[in-house]
This record gives structure tokens, C-alpha cells and sequence, in this order.
């Protein structure tokens, strides 16, 4: 079993090392072991997806129902694993710094916080409070043990206002603030991407968007991109399989659907390999 100081040195490791490195997102310990099995490198939790694999939406999950999720899926694999922790479920600097803590605890080496407030009103913290609060959670990461990767994000073009300029004052906010990774989800174009990256002096993670930013690989690797994260995208193509599946049978009476299925044993011989 892979120790949680050697997880964190392999996950900051892949930082620093040349090129860009994937982070794909399970929802579940059976599909961390496959993509564990595949290949790769780390994982991360998916906020959305875990939400809805519980029959929610995304931002109904308590902060234990998130530790619980956590714990299965560090205990599934020994690859290192970083986690969504929203806004640190808490207004208060010392939530973030708390969230940090209690994820380290449940497995975690890294993590991210961002600065969407929850009001639609106001759906950003103030530039400055927002950096206090990135401050406090790294306070929190480098009183650990072992190497933990924070992540801050700037959420102007998912649920804030999608200001290229206020999405790049907030990020070098960040950076000064001690954030080991920058992330504004939600970028476009190549343009903005680029943009963000050469404002900024930390490893960039860009959240891939195939739909709205058809993007090859190699353009935001030549780009400067350091990690490409998948959000949902995993699990929504898992329940779209299943939706599309069950509409075949409801409507056709078919089963032309298991063409693209994965035997039981298969799928256990594979994660078996995790």
C-alpha cells in the first residue's frame, strides 16, 4: 500500500514534470480502479458528478457526505487523489482551512477551493476576502505531514461573470496568496487559456470542454496547459450510456445497446489490476 507522503510527492511531482498530465474524475471506488487499471497517473473528485451519482444536484452534498466519498475512493486505489471541495463548505476562512484538514484525514493530496459564494446574487467573494480564504486552506496544507497540492480556482466563467481581466487579478491573487495550482474552469477559447497561463507563474489546470471548446490535446500541451481535468464529463457519458440503453428497450424493444457493453468479468479482471 502506497503511503499518503509518497502519494503526495508522485502528485506534486506530476506538476513539475515536463508536458501536460491528465486527471480524470471517478464517482465511484469501481470506476477510480478502472481508470487506475488504464494508466493513469492521479484522480481527482468530481463535485457534480458524486452529487449526482447520489441522486443530486451539484452543491447538495454535505461536507461528510464528501469525506465519506473521499475515503472510498483514496482506500480504491494507491494513486494519488485530489479533490473538488467547493468553497470549503463554509463563508469563513477557517472552514476552508478545516475542509483541508479533514480531507487530508480522509486520504486526500490534494485539493481545490474556490470562490463561489452560493448567492446568485453575489456569486463571487470579494477579490481579497476570496484570497484570505485561499490563504487559510494553505496555511492549513503546509501544516501537514506530507506534500498536499492546493488548487484555487476563480469561477468567473461557470457561475460568476465571465471577465477574462477579474478571472486573472483573482488568480494572481491567488498565486500570492500560496495557491500551488491555478484552475478558472470554464475557459473557452485557446486565446483566453493562453492568456490566463502567461499572466500567471504556477501550473495552469484547464477543465476539458469538448462541446463548446473542441481542443486537441496537443494544442493546450503546446499551449502551456500543465493539468487537463474532467469534471463530469467521465460520468455523464456513463449515464448517458445507461439513459440511451434504457430508452432502446423502453422504445424498440431492442438490446442494440450491449454492442458497446463490458462483460462483469472483464470489468472485474480490470479492476482487479488497481
Amino acid at each position: 500500500m502506497t503511503s499518503q507522503t509518497e502519494r503526495g510527492a508522485a502528485f506534486a511531482a506530476l506538476h513539475e514534470r515536463e508536458g501536460m498530465f491528465l486527471l480524470p474524475n471517478p464517482w465511484d471506488a469501481g470506476s477510480a480502479k478502472i481508470l487506475a487499471a488504464l494508466g493513469y497517473d492521479a484522480l481527482a473528485t468530481s463535485s457534480a458528478g458524486f452529487a449526482a451519482s447520489e441522486g443530486l444536484g451539484d452543491y447538495e452534498i454535505t461536507r461528510d457526505m464528501k469525506m465519506m466519498h473521499i475515503r472510498k475512493l483514496a482506500e480504491a486505489t494507491d494513486l494519488p487523489l485530489s479533490a473538488d471541495l467547493e468553497n470549503g463548505f463554509g463563508h469563513h476562512p477557517e472552514y476552508c482551512a478545516e475542509t483541508i484538514r479533514l480531507g487530508a484525514e480522509a486520504g486526500l493530496v490534494g485539493g481545490s477551493i474556490e470562490d463561489f459564494t452560493g448567492n446568485p446574487d453575489a456569486p463571487q467573494y470579494d477579490i481579497l476576502e476570496a484570497a484570505d480564504r485561499v490563504r487559510a486552506a494553505v496555511e492549513a496544507a503546509r501544516a501537514l505531514p506530507f506534500q498536499f497540492t492546493l488548487t484555487a480556482r476563480a469561477e468567473n466563467f461557470f457561475t460568476g461573470v465571465p471577465d477574462l481581466a477579474d478571472t486573472i487579478a483573482r488568480l494572481q491573487a491567488y498565486q500570492e496568496a500560496g495557491a500551488d495550482v491555478l484552475y478558472a474552469p470554464g475557459l473557452r477559447s485557446l486565446d483566453d487559456i493562453r492568456s490566463v497561463i502567461t499572466s500567471v507563474d504556477r501550473p495552469v489546470n484547464v477543465l476539458a470542454i469538448p462541446d463548446s471548446r473542441p481542443l486537441s490535446l496537443q494544442e493546450l500541451a503546446e499551449t502551456g496547459v500543465k493539468r487537463l481535468s474532467l469534471g463530469p464529463l467521465l460520468f455523464n457519458t456513463a449515464y448517458g450510456a445507461l439513459t440511451h440503453a434504457a430508452r432502446e428497450l423502453l422504445s424498440e424493444g431492442s438490446f442494440g445497446f450491449t454492442r458497446h457493453a463490458v462483460s462483469a468479468n472483464d470489468l472485474v479482471a480490470l479492476m482487479a489490476k488497481a
